[in-house]
């Protein structure tokens, strides 16, 4: 997941969740008082205080005396995206279970789009799972004599 942080009159700031430290997440977990599971499911969702926790321990990256209370955004300020990695999945998922449903992949498509950091990257991903797959190379049969003889001169 990616985190962009735009305060009020600032520049976005992008806060990169896809991964963390376990000693982060034990502070997420702690401070939040939530699991990492609920949390990553909270992030998807949008929910407060996993998005404004996880952006909080993001931002100690850079600044290690940053304290909770300090970190205070408006809730505009936090937007959540999915990441490369995730859109690719998402794609193979949404292609694999809507095929037959054009209009509901269509859907599921436009949704991917908006919820998307990079949007080059989800097109990209989109058409590769639309993208015809090419069947397993075929193995090259050996003719075995069954005389007990060598194929070999």
């Amino acid at each position: 997941m990616i985190i962009e942080y735009t305060p009020e009159g600032g520049e976005a700031e992008v806060l990169d969740a896809g991964r963390m430290r376990a000693s982060e997440v034990q502070i997420i977990e702690r401070t939040a008082d939530m699991k990492w599971s609920a949390i990553k499911r909270g992030l998807q969702s949008g929910d407060v205080t996993s998005v404004r926790t996880v952006g909080w321990a993001l931002k100690k990256r850079t600044d290690p005396t940053l304290r909770l209370a300090d970190f205070d955004p408006f809730d505009d300020e936090l937007q959540v995206f999915y990441d490369r990695r995730e859109v690719e999945n998402l794609a193979t998922e949404m292609f694999a279970e809507l095929a037959d449903k054009p209009e509901q992949l269509a859907e599921a498509w436009d949704e991917l789009r908006e919820a998307a950091y990079d949007k080059d990257a989800c097109e990209t991903a989109i058409k590769e799972a639309q993208a015809p797959k090419d069947p397993a190379p075929a193995q090259e049969l050996t003719a075995v004599p069954t005389d007990g003889s060598s194929t070999a001169a």
